[in-house]
């Protein structure tokens, strides 16, 4: 699994509690990949300025066709502002019918990346 690095969002590292939210895009054929990296690479340019974005990391797993994030926000009304971003609709809708999504959102108690990323790789995601 290949992971971007850390993109910081406005909100800064602060203490907890926080609400950690992870996407799971099976692709249903490879040759989708580069489309799908291209516009994720393109909404993770807005995260420096979303309201809530504390951080997150874009992943992908070239071997079992996946693709996600995993980010870390304020609170539940941020992550939920950034769900309904124009951007975001618009990427969910071109790709929804090209594979299966998976998502979940948890509370954590406080930011520790490397515990929070190890969950995720430790896991099946």
């Amino acid at each position: 699994m290949l992971r971007s690095r850390w993109i910081a969002g406005p909100a800064g590292e602060q203490p907890g509690p926080l609400v950690a939210a992870l996407t799971d895009f099976r692709m249903n054929r490879a040759l989708d990949l580069p489309g799908i990296a291209r516009r994720g690479r393109s909404l993770s340019r807005l995260w420096p300025e979303l309201p809530g974005a504390v951080g997150m990391w874009l992943w992908v797993d070239l071997v079992n066709r996946r693709v996600g994030s995993l980010s870390v926000w304020r609170d539940e009304d941020d992550l939920q502002e950034f769900v309904r971003l124009r951007a975001h609709v618009q990427i969910m809708r071109e790709y929804r019918h090209r594979g299966t999504l998976r998502s979940r959102t948890w509370r954590i108690g406080t930011l520790d990346r490397a515990a929070l990323w190890g969950a995720l790789t430790s896991s099946s995601a």
